[in-house]
């Protein structure tokens, strides 16, 4: 996992573990890792929890949805979501 240093580790884990903890399918929030790691001040890592599901794209782990349709998180405009990678 070499390019995760690209992205917070606390942010990475924090997707893998929610992740892990939902059914086979399940997407999050970006958000939901935000929160899990920063708390009341969850808003301000929202670009980081962004670019730690786009690190995590890169490695093959996951992908990221919006209205059901794979898209480009660097890209994507308004809220989207996380899966296992199929």
């Amino acid at each position: 996992m070499p390019s995760s240093s690209a992205a917070d580790p606390r942010l990475v884990a924090s997707i893998r573990s929610l992740l892990a903890a939902r059914a086979e399918g399940a997407t999050i929030c970006p958000s939901e890792a935000a929160r899990a790691v920063g708390g009341d001040e969850w808003r301000a890592l929202m670009p980081s929890a962004r670019d730690a599901a786009r690190v995590l794209v890169e490695e093959g782990e996951v992908e990221v949805t919006q209205r059901g349709e794979v898209v480009d998180v660097t890209t994507a405009r308004g809220p989207v979501r996380i899966r296992r990678a199929r």
